[in-house]
């Protein structure tokens, strides 16, 4: 019977391997431009309520929304169908923070790579192909509601005598940390909004390790498996 590995790498995407508020950014400049601060600011609004309601982000579910807020002429209108359009097809490899893939490569010498993602189940995983992350983790992709509920199931599609997971959000490290204990280490990436968010992570124990960039994790021996 196939042993199984000492240690596997569980890696967050948003803001941790892939520059999210870059994406966003974008968004909004891109809804600006089509239809105004004011009408745009419409979707954030349906963003905002989607993610309260959801537990995680849906821009197309917000992008539905935004729809039905507008006249029935306005629902056909080819502005909103090319937000769609760019929403889907935007270039996220070309918002992967420096050093990814050579970061990726590392731990791979160390144990099996895993995405562990939040999000809905259509965006998210398309955003994990058309970065190339998927193909970078050999398929080894799995994206949650709340991944932190889900320790079990990640166990059983991935066990390991240890895990090491990486996030931007001190939040998610805490409530795995509470569940795993010692099998567990975290690694905290100091890169996106929620990572600087001194305020909120001032609530959560510090990780195992910090570091100012995922790049950084290089310079790391971890276990090998």
């Amino acid at each position: 019977m196939t042993q199984p590995p000492a240690t596997v790498f569980l890696i967050d995407v948003d803001n941790t391997l892939l520059d999210n508020d870059r994406f966003i950014a974008d968004l909004h400049a891109r809804l600006d431009e089509a239809f105004g601060a004011e009408s745009a600011s419409r979707y954030w609004v349906g963003f905002e309520q989607l993610r309260d309601s959801l537990g995680y982000v849906d821009y197309l579910g917000a992008l539905q929304l935004f729809r039905t807020s507008e006249s029935r002429e306005g629902m056909s209108d080819a502005r909103l169908l090319r937000i769609s359009e760019f929403v889907t097809d935007y270039p996220f490899a070309d918002r992967l923070y420096p050093g990814v893939h050579e970061t990726l490569k590392h731990l791979r010498r160390h144990g099996p790579t895993v995405i562990l993602s939040d999000g809905d189940v259509v965006l998210q995983p398309r955003k994990v192909q058309r970065s190339g992350l998927w193909e970078a983790t050999e398929g080894r992709v799995l994206i949650y509601v709340h991944k932190e509920e889900m320790l079990d199931v990640v166990e059983h599609h991935h066990p390991a005598r240890h895990y090491v997971m990486i996030d931007d959000k001190l939040r998610i490290l805490s409530a795995m940390k509470a569940i795993w204990g010692p099998r567990l280490t975290t690694v905290f990436v100091r890169q996106g909004h929620y990572a600087l968010d001194t305020a909120a992570n001032a609530a959560y124990a510090p990780a195992d390790i910090t570091v100012e960039r995922i790049s950084d994790l290089i310079n790391f021996d971890f276990p090998s498996t």
